[in-house]
């Protein structure tokens, strides 16, 4: 079911992506509405899962994380691929997974600290899961950008 925005929804958000500690107050401020309003907006926006969380943006490489890679990967069988996100969601450093159509199954990302430990993560741990038949990887070499859709 699609959720339609309006110019306060869609002024919320763009508020929340500039700083998503702000405090209501002060987005209410801003944009001229009640505090009210605001708190309303966002609980809707909430609900509605149209923004899924206000979470810190972590930049990997600031904490040791210099290696990241996506890796498509083929399954024996595709009906296997719900017991294997579930086991893909064990290993920390695989940070998305998404379904796609093509070649592959699956296709993650993943971040490493060095490319040790990116081999022992494809080969030990992410080529044991049984029902993966093999994995093809590209290394990042870093982001150009990364956003939410603009409004």
């Amino acid at each position: 079911m699609e959720i339609l925005l309006d110019e306060f929804d869609i002024s919320i958000i763009k508020e929340l992506e500039k700083d998503g500690r702000m405090a209501f107050s002060s987005i209410a401020t801003n944009l001229k509405i009640s505090n009210t309003m605001v708190h309303q907006r966002v609980n809707r926006l909430l609900e509605n899962g149209i923004i899924t969380g206000i979470k810190p943006v972590i930049n990997e490489k600031k904490i040791g994380y210099d290696w990241g890679a996506f890796t498509g990967i083929y399954l024996k069988k595709d009906q296997d691929s719900a017991r294997i996100i579930e086991e893909l969601k064990k290993i920390p450093e695989i940070t998305e997974c998404y379904y796609i159509a093509g070649s592959f199954t699956l296709y993650i990302k993943m971040i490493a600290r060095d490319h040790e430990h990116m081999r022992k993560l494809l080969y030990e741990k992410i080529d044991s899961i049984p029902g993966i038949a093999k994995t093809d990887s590209l290394i990042e070499l870093g982001c150009a950008f990364k956003r939410n859709i603009s409004f």
